[in-house]
């Protein structure tokens, strides 16, 4: 204890000459409510700093603090007001009732004594003065701060214990989404709401046919289905509001374990690394299996354990992330594969690129290692070729279940159709009841009380508009079913049905993709594995594999696969004395492909030759031309010697039009046509063309 001498030996005139702040702190709302007489005790430190020397109008009171917690500053606002003041050098003297009022933590006590000792602020309590410049009362204040931070850890740590040994009871009161209430036991009951639950039962039932929470979305909001939601805040009991459907809302349903009959504690911890709005620690999700507490079949649900499982698994996978190997939900784009191809070289998820002028090519990429360390890519495929062979196969698996296949398309619409059917039922008796409602409101008041009667009333007309609105979309979305549901549709969905290339035609680029998922897990590909080829292993759903080879487009003859192929049947065709073009026909006929997967031409086999200085076969063989040609042509030797000019002559007048003659492709021998006058009128000109040289030299 300091003695009143002591005190005053403390305290000097220079902190008189400063002001006295009282802080006041509760932990809580409910504290400040309860616990009256040690806030009250808090107030009555005035009496203390008044005895202290202060006159009472250099006393100020901060008790901005009154029902938050001392765990930190960052919400205080009287803390942070105190300690600016202290740093402005306006503070002589900080009284508190004890150190845990001021702070409950090392970090803001020290700071609030490093502060005290430099401005020379005395610290006092409700039994004793301290100066925080002195080695001893600074080490006093120093425990009294590592008590109270120890104070507080253990107050916590108890209360931990005691609500986790609570929920392993499965009695703790959690909050409840929605879609469950508390009977008069305090048991958990599913919502007596009819609408409430078919609304609940339709995003499962969506999401199991949709396979993505944004898809559920979008199909809520096309029907205008607005979800429950129960507030948090507010005063008890929360009752339930229908909100506009979003993503977020959708995703909260299905990671609800509640929804699944599980009673579960710990679904969420704090993270200290990351920050909330108003400065509080953030919290993050914790894992299934590090629950705390996770008790199955704990009260009636909407879905089973397992498909809530598979509805987190199925979340997770669709959010695409290159590094941690997840395939992610189809989007747009016209990559088959996009998600499930797999590098065969290194083993991991290949990314899309597009190429092309109008970046409409796919091409699948495996370029992990470049974005660690700037390495080469591991390899790339170009997918046409690939994705074509991939739709065959998959077309071919589903062949034999066309019948199924369409008896299941007509009923899941009849069963969609049965579920809105519903939706709309209980929405329209909503807006009745709603409607009725204000009704009864209205006729219950007095007439002479326009006031409240004018506000009423204004209520009916609009509940009366909200039904009218629901009555005309109901009546709207009738007209569409009986268009979409009548016997010509039923029979045309059975005939596309039975018909999966059409099918498969109609089909969007994200309903591709999702066809594809239902029977292929994985498609494993390497180009690096043989020249010029794409080789590419099928996982299918049910385990199977199956391994396949495509001959790939390359940019030159040297990468080509098929090259030796091309050469033996060119060697082979032109022995046989067949021409350019027709080599080309015979080799598209057969399936031989070229390097850059375009049809051969006469061209490209001429070209070809060259190369491989392969002489095309002559209509006489390997012997030399004769005069004439069986037909009775002239060759060009023939037609030279007949006329008696060069046979370099005989081509330009071929050139010129001036003589015609034909051959059977380029490098074959040319056949002249040479008629008996047309033969006499050009040997007179070629006569009378070397006399005019002859006089003329």
């Amino acid at each position: 204890m300091t003695t009143p001498s002591e005190s005053a030996e403390r305290v000097t005139t220079a902190h008189r000459a400063k002001l006295a702040y009282v802080y006041v702190r509760q932990s809580s709302a409910g504290q400040v409510r309860q616990h009256q007489e040690s806030t009250e005790l808090q107030y009555r430190l005035v009496n203390r700093a008044a005895g202290l020397g202060w006159p009472r109008e250099r006393i100020t009171v901060i008790d901005d603090d009154l029902g938050k917690s001392g765990a930190s500053s960052s919400v205080r606002e009287g803390f942070q007001r105190l300690i600016a003041e202290i740093g402005l050098g306006k503070a002589g003297l900080v009284l508190s009732l004890d150190a845990s009022r001021l702070a409950r933590n090392n970090r803001d006590w020290h700071q609030l004594l490093e502060l005290c000792s430099i401005f020379g602020v005395l610290i006092a309590d409700g039994e004793r003065l301290y100066d925080p410049g002195a080695y001893h009362d600074r080490l006093l204040l120093g425990l009294s701060g590592i008590m109270s931070e120890a104070e507080l850890h253990q107050l916590r740590l108890r209360l931990y214990q005691g609500e986790l040994q609570k929920a392993a009871r499965g009695e703790l009161r959690l909050p409840l989404p929605a879609g469950l209430v508390r009977g008069p036991g305090g048991e958990t009951v599913l919502n007596p709401d009819e609408e409430v639950q078919a609304r609940l039962r339709l995003v499962f039932t969506l999401f199991r046919a949709l396979q993505r929470a944004k898809a559920v979305m979008r199909e809520l909001r096309r029907h205008d289905l607005a979800l429950p939601v129960r507030p948090l805040w507010g005063p008890s009991p929360h009752q339930v509001v229908w909100m506009p459907a979003t993503a977020f809302r959708v995703v909260q349903i299905l990671q609800n374990p509640s929804y699944a009959g599980a009673y579960v504690y710990g679904r969420r911890r704090a993270d200290p690394l990351r920050r909330s709005s108003i400065g509080r620690s953030a919290t993050v999700r914790v894992p299934v299996e590090q629950w705390a507490v996770c008790l199955h079949d704990a009260h009636p649900g909407y879905i089973g354990w397992e498909e809530f499982m598979a509805n987190q698994e199925r979340l997770a996978s669709n959010v695409a992330s290159y590094a941690r190997q997840r395939q992610g939900a189809p989007r747009q784009g016209v990559a088959l594969l996009q998600g499930i191809a797999i590098c065969g070289c290194c083993g991991r998820h290949m990314g899309v690129y597009y190429s092309g002028a109008r970046g409409d090519a796919p091409v699948y990429r495996c370029s992990l290692d470049r974005s660690d360390d700037n390495s080469p890519h591991c390899q790339e495929v170009r997918a046409l070729v690939v994705e074509a062979e991939v739709e065959r196969l998959v077309l071919a698996a589903l062949a034999p279940d066309q019948i199924a296949l369409a008896v299941e398309a007509v009923g899941q619409l009849e069963a969609e159709a049965r579920l809105l059917e519903q939706q709309w039922t209980l929405k329209r008796e909503r807006a009745r009841y709603e409607a009725e409602r204000a009704r009864r409101q209205y006729d219950a008041v007095e007439p002479e009380n326009r006031l409240v009667a004018r506000s009423l009333e204004g209520v009916w007309e609009e509940r009366l508009r909200r039904l009218e609105e629901v009555e005309q979309a109901y009546e709207a979305w009738r007209r569409a079913q009986a268009t979409a549901l009548d016997d010509a549709a039923r029979a045309e969905v059975l005939g596309l049905a039975q018909d999966l290339p059409r099918v498969w035609q109609a089909a969007t680029a994200q309903e591709r993709k999702r066809i594809v998922r239902l029977v292929v897990r994985e498609v494993v590909l390497d180009q690096k594995r043989e020249q010029g080829m794409v080789w590419f292993r099928l996982i299918w759903q049910t385990g199977a594999v199956s391994e396949h080879r495509l001959q790939r487009r390359v940019q030159s003859y040297r990468g080509c696969a098929s090259l030796d192929l091309i050469e033996r049947r060119l060697r082979e065709l032109n022995a046989a004395g067949k021409m350019d073009h027709e080599i080309a026909e015979i080799l598209n006929a057969e399936g031989v492909m070229s390097p850059r997967g375009v049809p051969f031409k006469h061209g490209t086999v001429y070209f070809l030759r060259k190369r491989w200085q392969i002489r095309t076969v002559k209509l006489n063989g390997d012997e030399a031309n004769p005069p004439r040609w069986p037909d009775g042509s002239y060759s060009i030797q023939g037609a030279a010697a007949a006329l008696d000019v060069t046979p370099q002559t005989i081509l330009r007048w071929l050139r010129t039009g001036r003589l015609h003659g034909r051959q059977l492709c380029r490098g074959q021998p040319w056949q002249v046509d040479l008629p008996g006058d047309q033969l006499s009128t050009l040997r007179g000109s070629v006569q009378r063309t070397s006399r005019s040289k002859m006089e003329a030299s």
